[in-house]
């Protein structure tokens, strides 16, 4: 298989496309990840000029949420008003806040990709380490079955946040 994203024929991962039906993924391969979940390099996205046309409606709901975190970019822009959703699929792409009630610690509605910073020391159990006060989290993704728990790396290591200890950038 190829990743649904950018067509890569590399090994590939189950992304949980959060807002919609229960358990609906779309199978992406580790540089499309990696990219979601911190900074996007914005020639790598071009490829959603193909894949937002997909059967797969959590990968169109994937495009059209990159395509808005890319809206800085004329391509970008272009892509996303050519691209025709449903009314239930544009919901479903649009509702990434109003789908989680994510709060960081001053009652900020978090959203995936968003950056944070952390407020509080936290030890982190099993990486033996601490993430101090001030580190900056990249590109967080929001776990879709908890509101007080987000995902994202520190350190080089994915790990699980309480949304308490948390600041939205």
């Amino acid at each position: 298989m190829t990743c649904a994203l950018c067509s890569a024929d590399t090994p590939l991962s189950d992304y949980p496309v959060t807002g919609g039906p229960d358990g609906a993924t779309a199978a992406i391969c580790d540089t499309c990840l990696s990219q979601i979940e911190a900074e996007l390099d914005a020639n790598h996205w071009r490829c959603l000029s193909s894949s937002m046309w997909s059967e797969d409606v959590p990968v169109q709901v994937l495009a059209a949420r990159l395509l808005t975190r890319l809206s800085e970019h004329d391509w970008a822009r272009d892509l996303s008003d050519q691209l025709w959703l449903d009314d239930d699929t544009r919901a479903w792409a649009d509702n990434v806040a109003a789908a989680s009630q994510h709060k960081d610690s001053n009652g900020a509605t978090l959203n995936q990709g968003d950056n944070v910073v952390l407020i509080k020391d936290l030890p982190v159990k099993g990486a033996g380490f601490t993430a101090k006060r001030g580190t900056a989290v990249r590109g967080i993704s929001l776990v879709a079955d908890n509101p007080e728990h987000i995902e994202g790396r520190v350190e080089g290591q994915r790990i699980v946040i309480l949304t308490q200890f948390v600041k939205k950038k």
